[in-house]
């Protein structure tokens, strides 16, 4: 039976490297669909495309060639990994991911992706609401805006203050969009993951999972 968990959250949240995580202990590939809106911003900034334009946006996202890997995401053939993680890209994808015919053409590769792959662990922050609302699992990952912080400031250097602003924001923005926002639904689980080590939280995961699946099984 296909399993796909779907891991929303706020950035810092944790996500990616829960979802890497819990990945490998289900034997199932995993796939950020936010390195995908990360992607096609790497390549209007490149292009020179006003990320205003709406329409010539949705036009490189229905163009594009486009591969996330878990080491690798390349965009017409250009390694975008490191890029794509860079302080411009990060500034810029929430007015990319507001664009609806953007969010229409990536889901349809999310997707194909997971039929593709035959499931996955899929995160990002409308997969369990939009994406994938008949999921295995879904999970709403959380963390207090501080720790959310000080990870990202870990992970890339800078601020804590001002990439808590910036985190701010960006939540502001994916909460408050019109198409699919930022949002935890009825049937997700909330796991907070501030005090907690990745460990810890996968374990949880994986038996929830598994739970989960049994009981899919049971009532087919």
């Amino acid at each position: 039976m296909t399993i796909v968990v779907a891991i929303d959250g706020p950035a810092g949240a944790g996500k990616s490297t829960v979802a890497k995580a819990l990945a490998r202990k289900l034997r199932v590939k995993y796939l950020d669909t936010g390195a995908m809106y990360r992607a096609v911003t790497f390549l209007a900034l490149s292009d020179g495309v006003s990320l205003h334009d709406e329409a010539a946006v949705a036009e490189l996202s229905v163009n594009c060639v486009l591969d996330v890997g878990e080491e690798l995401v390349t965009i017409n053939s250009i390694d975008a990994t490191q890029a794509i993680r860079g302080p411009e890209v990060t500034k810029a994808v929430s007015l990319v991911a507001t664009n609806s015919s953007v969010r229409n053409e990536l889901r349809a590769r999310q997707r194909i992706w997971v039929e593709e792959n035959g499931g996955g662990v899929v995160e990002g922050r409308d997969i369990g609401s939009v994406v994938f609302p008949d999921a295995t699992l879904k999970v709403y990952l959380t963390a207090s805006p501080l720790v959310r912080a000080k990870r990202r400031v870990a992970q890339s250097g800078g601020d804590v203050a001002q990439i808590a602003a910036e985190i701010a924001e960006r939540d502001r923005r994916d909460s408050t969009r019109s198409d699919s926002p930022l949002t935890k639904t009825d049937d997700s689980i909330t796991v907070d993951t501030s005090d907690r080590s990745v460990d810890e939280v996968v374990a949880q995961l994986e038996q929830l999972v598994m739970i989960a699946d049994a009981k899919r099984a049971a009532n087919r």
